[in-house]
C-alpha cells in the first residue's frame, strides 16, 4: 500500500499544480475550519471574510453575542452551530490556557481539538498538519471519495480512512498529498467523475470498472 501511495504522490507532483494554502495561526485556522464544514471553499470564504470583518481579532469574537457571530457567518451554512462551536472553543481556551492560544503541541494538541464541541478527527488533523506542525492526515469529501475508488485504503467512514491514511502515508509528504489528492477530487474525481483526463486513470480499480483499463493513465 505504501507503495502505491508513492506511486500516486509522484504522478500527482507530475500532474496537478500544488495548489496554496494559507498559514494561520492555531485557532484562527480552527475557526476557519469549522466554518467550512459541510460547506463549499466558496461559502466558508465569504463567511470568513465577513467574520474578520466584523471581529478583527480572536479578543473581540470570543467576547461577541452569539447572535451577531451568527449572522455574520451565515453564508457558511449551519450557522447556529458553527457559531455555538465557534464560542464554545474560545471558551474552552481560555477557561484552559487562560488564553486564546493553543499551548500544546503534538498528539496533545491534536487530543485538546478533538475534546472541543464541534470538532471532529478531520478539523482537529487540519489544525495540527497546517498550524501546528503535527503530521497528521485530514480527510474531506474528496479524498474520501478517491480513497475509496483508486483504492489507497478502504472504509465506510471518513474517520477509519483518515486513521488508515494516517498510518501509511509518510509523515514528510502528508501536507502536499492531502492538498494534490483535494485538487485531484475538485479537478476529475468528481461526483460525476472525468476518468477519461485523469492523470491516474491507469492505477484506478473505479476507472477500470467504467472502460478504462489499467495501463491506459499516465503511469
Amino acid at each position: 500500500m505504501k507503495e502505491k501511495i508513492e506511486k500516486v504522490y509522484q504522478i500527482l507532483r507530475r500532474e496537478i499544480p500544488l495548489p496554496a494554502k494559507k498559514k494561520l495561526p492555531p485557532v484562527e485556522e480552527l475557526v476557519l475550519t469549522i466554518l467550512s464544514q459541510n460547506t463549499s471553499d466558496r461559502n466558508r470564504d465569504r463567511a470568513w471574510a465577513k467574520l474578520r470583518e466584523k471581529f478583527p481579532t480572536l479578543e473581540a469574537l470570543a467576547e461577541a453575542p452569539l447572535e451577531e457571530i451568527e449572522e455574520a457567518i451565515r453564508p457558511a451554512g449551519l450557522y447556529r452551530q458553527k457559531a455555538r462551536s465557534i464560542k464554545k472553543a474560545l471558551k474552552s481556551l481560555r477557561e484552559k490556557f487562560g488564553t486564546l492560544e493553543i499551548p500544546l503541541r503534538g498528539e496533545d494538541a491534536y487530543e485538546f481539538l478533538l475534546s472541543l464541541d464541534g470538532v471532529g478527527p478531520k478539523t482537529a488533523a487540519v489544525v495540527s498538519l497546517f498550524s501546528l506542525g503535527h503530521p497528521h492526515f485530514p480527510v474531506d469529501t474528496h479524498i474520501f471519495r478517491v480513497s475509496n475508488r483508486i483504492p489507497l485504503v478502504e472504509g465506510k467512514s471518513r474517520e477509519k480512512v483518515q486513521e488508515q491514511l494516517n498510518q501509511v502515508v509518510p509523515d514528510g509528504i502528508k501536507e502536499e498529498f492531502h492538498l494534490l489528492l483535494i485538487e485531484l477530487g475538485r479537478r476529475y474525481c468528481r461526483p460525476k467523475p472525468r476518468c477519461e483526463k485523469c492523470p491516474l486513470r491507469g492505477l484506478c480499480r473505479f476507472a477500470a470498472l467504467h472502460g478504462l483499463q489499467p495501463g491506459q493513465g499516465q503511469v
